[in-house]
């Protein structure tokens, strides 16, 4: 069984670059990634909101953000 990880990014050189390193470190074994540009998905802003993103690149998991870099903030993508 899996754990589910999204990885909310916008698009950006760092957010870019994090989510390489992402998909490539975790063990897939382990996670079911799914990645969600907030610059091409901008309905799903308040999801990542919900989860508790402050700024992007963040990877959620088990409910807890975690915040990689600071790319831009979510309040910058609205």
């Amino acid at each position: 069984m899996s754990t589910k990880a999204v990885f909310y990014h916008a698009g950006c050189p760092v957010c870019v670059e994090a989510e390489g390193f992402i998909a490539d470190a975790l063990d897939p074994a382990r996670f079911e990634v799914e990645v969600v540009h907030l610059g091409e998905q901008p309905d799903r802003l308040g999801e990542a909101e919900s989860a508790g993103v402050k700024s992007v690149p963040a990877l959620v998991v088990n409910s807890k953000p975690f915040h990689i870099n600071f790319g831009a903030s979510i309040e910058d993508l609205r």
